[in-house]
């Protein structure tokens, strides 16, 4: 096996990477909390969670590597290619932080895939579309889950509410790339593989509102800024979050358990 791959550039398949990846990438992300949650019920609600993703992003990648241009499977498409080759969102790969920001991250992340897979479900991907139908009754649960942390964090004490508020303003910045359409959502959209992502900002808007409202908390200022992680520019912090989860691989390519 190869020690570095790179899927075709075919429209579908890089759609389909680009929610991969983000599943993935916000799953490993979850996942660093195993261990280190503030109860004990929230290390089996986040690792349930952290799977739930994990699964999404299998299903994904596998799809992806049967439509590019060489046969690629989950683990080849997960494990080794290169930092420019992923396609998430830049949000999913910043760090853990506090817990209000990994709650805070949970509901955008949340409540912009809710909609997205509702809408995937009719899919002119038949494989899609079935995936889109487990992932939807996951997401609905991801999304409550966090709003009801973001509430209870937002309209608590002095200290919650000013964490639950810089987490937001740390994190609004961001959401932007979340809605950015180019070439690729256009040819999805055309094909009915799936939405264009700037279609997903009203349904979006609507659920975070509406939590912010009863968390009581202010909406940060939008800016102006679009990251560029699904066209593979990513942060600093990528590449140091890649080194840990393709350790195993890379260092004996081909392992399976």
């Amino acid at each position: 096996m190869s020690m570095s791959v790179q899927p075709g550039q075919r429209a579908e398949v890089q759609y389909l990477l680009r929610l991969g990846d983000a599943c993935l990438v916000l799953s490993h992300r979850i996942s660093e909390w195993i261990g280190h949650s503030p109860v004990l019920e929230e290390d089996l609600a986040l690792g349930n969670i952290a799977l739930d993703l994990l699964g999404q992003a299998r299903a994904l990648l596998t799809r992806a590597g049967q439509l590019g241009e060489q046969p690629l499977d989950e683990d080849q498409l997960a494990y080794l290619r290169e930092e420019r080759h992923y396609l998430n969102p830049v949000l999913m790969e910043l760090p853990r932080g506090d817990f209000a920001f990994t709650q805070a991250r949970n509901l955008i992340a949340a409540c912009w895939l809710l909609p997205l897979w509702t809408r995937l479900q009719a899919s002119s991907d038949a494989e899609v579309a079935a995936i889109a139908a487990k992932a939807v009754k996951e997401v609905r649960y991801h999304q409550q889950h966090a709003a009801e942390w973001v509430v209870r964090l937002g309209d608590g004490s002095e200290e919650s509410t000013r964490r639950m508020t810089a987490a937001l303003a740390a994190l609004w910045p961001y959401v932007n790339e979340l809605f950015a359409s180019d070439a690729v959502d256009a040819a999805a959209e055309a094909s009915g593989l799936g939405p264009a992502w700037s279609s997903l900002k009203p349904d979006w808007d609507a659920a975070m509102d509406e939590v912010l409202a009863e968390a009581r908390l202010a909406r940060p200022k939008d800016t102006p800024h679009v990251y560029a992680g699904v066209r593979g520019v990513h942060s600093e912090h990528m590449g140091h979050l890649l080194s840990t989860m393709q350790s195993l691989q890379r260092a004996y390519p081909g392992g399976v358990w």
